[in-house]
């Protein structure tokens, strides 16, 4: 089993950055893929972005490429979503999950963290 714990959302202007830490627990962490959801209120969830179990594939939405980068550490369980140049679309709730399959499709998630809130203020 893998506990997924996120951290580093905030309150930040528009233009700024942030980035977001997912720690998680278990041995088994480099066999899943990680992935980053967003949801902001009375919308759907967004699949934002996803990295292979290696670390060498990645995947990025159209809405967040050219300014997000994902990247994990397998040594420190951890996966991080680097947020640059944010705006106040991009403000919601963030959340981490581990997906079962090498696919970066987001559709096989395992667990999933409580999320981290996100603010982007014009």
């Amino acid at each position: 089993q893998v506990q997924v714990v996120e951290s580093g959302g905030g309150l930040v202007q528009d233009g700024g950055s942030l980035r977001l830490s997912c720690a998680a627990s278990g041995r088994t962490f480099s066999s899943y893929a990680m992935c980053w959801f967003r949801q902001a209120p009375g919308k759907e969830r967004e699949f934002v972005a996803a990295i292979s179990r290696s670390g060498s594939s990645t995947y990025l939405a159209d809405s967040v490429k050219g300014r997000f980068t994902i990247s994990r550490d397998n040594g420190k369980n951890t996966v991080y979503l680097q947020m640059n140049s944010l705006k106040p679309e991009d403000t919601a709730v963030y959340y981490c999950a581990a997906d079962r399959n090498s696919v970066l499709s987001g559709r096989s998630i395992d667990y999933w963290g409580q999320g981290t809130q996100v603010t982007v203020s014009s």
